[in-house]
């Protein structure tokens, strides 16, 4: 009888996952990218209530082109991770899960997610 040798790890770069797994994986990533930048959000927010220079000192800063490309990927994260959690809502409650109707969400969601943060970057550069 013939051994099948395992691999001794996993090689992520060769794996692949089919459209709702790589949901379900940034679905976590987003969420997890959302729960770090909460100290950075309380303390802007506890800046800007400190007192008014504070407030037109963060104002200033938001001008900055990083602080809006920060913004729009938090603005992703919390889109992405919105619009997958009620796909997870789902199928927890046996929507859609189905083969074909999981890819389906799943792509929805990426669409969704896509245009609604490019509408918010169209509205961020205006």
């Amino acid at each position: 009888m013939e051994t099948r040798t395992r691999p001794i790890h996993l090689d992520l770069l060769r794996i692949r996952l089919p459209l709702p797994g790589w949901v379900s994986i940034l679905h976590r990533l987003s969420g997890a990218l959302l729960f770090l930048a909460v100290p950075l959000s309380v303390g802007l927010l506890a800046h800007s209530l400190s007192e008014a220079a504070g407030f037109w000192a963060l104002i200033e800063h938001s001008r900055h082109p990083a602080a809006r490309l920060l913004a729009l990927a938090l603005f992703w994260a919390f889109a992405f991770h919105l619009f997958a959690g009620m796909r997870h809502l789902a199928l927890d409650a046996h929507w859609g899960a189905g083969l074909r109707a999981a890819r389906r969400s799943g792509l929805a969601v990426i669409v969704a997610s896509t245009a609604v943060t490019l509408a918010f970057a169209v509205w961020l550069l205006a």
